[in-house]
């Protein structure tokens, strides 16, 4: 009976070059339905939406066909090309959003995408119905990725007490004036009188609306001190943040108004051997603070999204500014045990009543860090040679998980 010759190491080879045990995908769909793809059709229907625009603008306005034509109130046809056109401006901002995984950029790809649905319908025009589709493609992929962008806002009291009094004046003035409306010329409707407070708060003045009265001319200084004033601080609590977060990262530090947002927080004074294995401990149960003077290990732990303070861990200013008073701990942990016995009195003057563990690299100097204020004090070199004697004698739960067997290479 015949068989089949026996397979030379030729043939082995040829198998194990064009035989693949598993399919390989012409396109790679993860590549192209993941957040950037989402950032780039928000991007691309801010585009569309606002060509648009300036479509309809170029022809001197659009008039409505579409199914929802009738809904229209009088008028509003005139505000079509300017509601494509400021949608556009939006969703761009909100791709700028989407590309840091904002949650609120997320919403507001939602709420962009449903105005520009809209305008399709009520225009009946082709070259509105191009952003609306690219924009549910872009909604969708956001939906479906939602997980992708869970990155919260996170304001200052100032910057939410700054926003709230820019819009607050914006109410006071626009409802003042619109109540005042017959000492205006030229204010009769609410849209009016916002328009006066936006054309007098940026300080524009058309001279088209006025007031005639001394009480209206006296409301109206108000609204130039109080506007200009509210949106000077607003603008600058957001952008000086950004400003110095671009200026601190670069340096690996992290800023002011980082620094008020910390709480129940733990301070790792110093850097040396026992940072990395201490901050993997710790990374995963609380929030943690690294402040050393060594501006090369502060620029790698922030690559590694830990928060870092460049300063001196021995003066109590900068323990302040890291919030040692609203600290659950602090570890003091580097190479010198002079330096950081000075760690242990700065933090101790800094908060009385916080626990300070610190790690004596020579175990005679223990006592000394004891003496100045440390709560507990660890000897890594005596754990290290307790657990090699455990483990050398056959203890092989020893080591619990801290280094590796050689019976687990077998």
């Amino acid at each position: 009976m015949a068989t089949d010759p026996p397979e030379t190491p030729g043939d082995t080879a040829l198998d194990e070059l064009f035989h693949q045990p598993e399919q390989v995908p012409l396109v790679y769909w993860r590549t192209f339905s993941g957040p950037k793809t989402a950032v780039l059709l928000t991007g691309a229907t801010a585009v569309f939406a606002f060509v648009a625009g300036l479509s309809h603008l170029s022809q001197g306005g659009v008039t409505p066909t579409g199914p929802f034509a009738g809904a229209l109130p009088p008028g509003a046809s005139d505000a079509i090309p300017l509601a494509s056109i400021v949608v556009g401006f939006l969703l761009a901002g909100v791709a700028v959003g989407l590309r840091s995984r904002y949650r609120l950029a997320w919403y507001g790809v939602l709420g962009g995408v449903a105005v520009l649905l809209g305008i399709p319908l009520v225009t009946g025009a082709a070259s509105d119905a191009v952003p609306a589709l690219v924009g549910v493609a872009g909604a969708t992929l956001a939906v479906a990725k939602r997980s992708g962008f869970d990155r919260r806002v996170e304001l200052t009291a100032f910057q939410t007490t700054a926003l709230l009094a820019f819009v607050g004046v914006q109410v006071y003035g626009t409802v003042g004036t619109y109540a005042m409306r017959e000492h205006f010329v030229g204010v009769d409707t609410v849209t009016d009188a916002f328009y006066y407070i936006v054309v007098t708060g940026t300080t524009v003045g058309y001279g088209d609306a006025t007031p005639t009265t001394q009480v209206t001319k006296l409301f109206t200084l108000s609204i130039i001190v109080l506007g200009t004033g509210a949106f000077t601080v607003a603008t600058g609590s957001l952008i000086v943040p950004v400003l110095e977060s671009r200026i601190s990262s670069a340096f690996g530090t992290m800023t002011a108004s980082e620094l008020t947002l910390l709480e129940d927080h733990v301070l790792v004074l110093g850097s040396g051997e026992l940072t990395e294995p201490l901050l993997d401990e710790l990374e995963a149960t609380t929030d943690v603070v690294v402040v050393t003077p060594d501006a090369d290990a502060a620029s790698a732990l922030d690559e590694r999204d830990v928060n870092v303070l460049t300063a001196d861990p021995t003066d109590e200013g900068p323990l302040l500014d890291a919030r040692i008073d609203a600290a659950r701990g602090v570890v003091v942990a580097t190479d010198d045990d002079a330096r950081d016995a000075l760690a242990v009195v700065a933090a101790r003057q800094a908060n009385p009543d916080v626990r300070i563990v610190a790690a004596a690299t020579d175990q005679k100097h223990a006592d000394k860090l004891e003496a100045v204020g440390a709560d507990a004090v660890i000897s890594p070199a005596v754990i290290g040679g307790r657990l090699l004697g455990r483990s050398v004698l056959g203890e092989t739960d020893a080591l619990g998980g801290l280094g590796n067997d050689g019976d687990d290479d077998a």
